[in-house]
């Protein structure tokens, strides 16, 4: 029968066995990975999140506003639509890619490796290594062409939002408001045929006072800034994708020596047992 002191003491073990593999669990998880995947997940989220909102309050105001006839801008409707549509698959692509991307930090991280006794590196694995490097160096290029051009409905955006608000400064001193107007058919949004196509004075102070205005505005930033989390995202996932690539090919080579001292060894001692061999053979 145990004593209380000996409870106690096998009690302290077992918390103790289960810190340290507390412990030992979290020194394997990839912290760098894993703000990268929060990262590259939260801007894609503002990014197509919002986006297609201030696509749909886009459309809204320009329907309304500048081009009242269908015909006039149903070429930009289908595109809106099918950038709408693209969202969606950047988002499920992105989703899936951020999981992968994880799950290679965790079967590459060095803390991981040390759980296991024997790790052993192929070149399949470091081909696939090295695959991601290159895919997400492509997808870095091509988010800084899309955080571009998401800057550009912010600036046409804030262009009319300074000119409403040009028009409201009282140190304007503005004899006429009617002469100040915005034509967005310069942008190339809308054909130059489109009626009206422009809006002047106090139909322009309307549209800036618009709920559709103001949220498709502010959202068009967020996406931006959305983009551009994006972009930061996919840098530091290629700088890890780049160590660990360097890591696993240390690591074959590391195994490759290793295999080749053995051998050389075994053969030393296969040569020591066989001198001796011989030499009680000769006694």
């Amino acid at each position: 029968m145990e004593t209380p002191s000996e409870e106690n003491q096998d009690q302290r073990q077992d918390k103790r066995g289960c810190f340290e593999c507390c412990i030992k669990c979290l020194g394997g998880v990839p912290y760098a990975s894993l703000v990268a995947t929060i990262l590259c997940f939260s801007g894609v989220a503002l990014f197509c999140g919002c986006g297609h909102v201030a696509l749909t309050g886009t459309v809204t105001i320009l329907e309304t506003h500048f081009s009242k006839v269908a015909s006039d801008h149903a070429m930009l409707t289908d595109v809106i639509q099918l950038m709408q549509y693209v969202i969606y698959g950047i988002a499920s692509f992105f989703f899936l890619y951020g999981i992968i991307l994880l799950a290679e930090g965790f079967y590459t991280t060095s803390a991981v490796k040390e759980l296991h006794s024997e790790f052993k590196t192929t070149i399949c694995g470091r081909c696939i290594s090295g695959m991601f490097v290159f895919l997400t160096y492509i997808l870095g290029v091509a988010w800084l062409g899309v955080f571009g051009f998401s800057a550009v409905p912010v600036f046409l955006f804030y262009n009319m939002w300074s000119t409403c608000a040009t028009m409201r400064s009282p140190m304007a001193n503005l004899t006429s408001i009617d002469s100040i107007c915005v034509d967005v058919r310069q942008y190339g949004i809308i054909p130059w045929n489109a009626t009206p196509g422009k809006a002047c004075g106090s139909t322009l102070g309307d549209i800036c006072n618009t709920n559709e205005f103001y949220l498709s505005y502010h959202l068009y930033i967020v996406a931006c800034a959305g983009a551009g989390a994006t972009v930061i995202a996919l840098i530091h996932f290629l700088m890890i994708l780049s160590a660990n690539w360097a890591y696993l090919k240390d690591a074959s080579q590391m195994h490759a020596y290793q295999d080749i001292k053995m051998k050389e060894e075994r053969e030393l001692q296969d040569i020591t047992s066989r001198s001796k061999e011989c030499l009680n053979s000769y006694t």
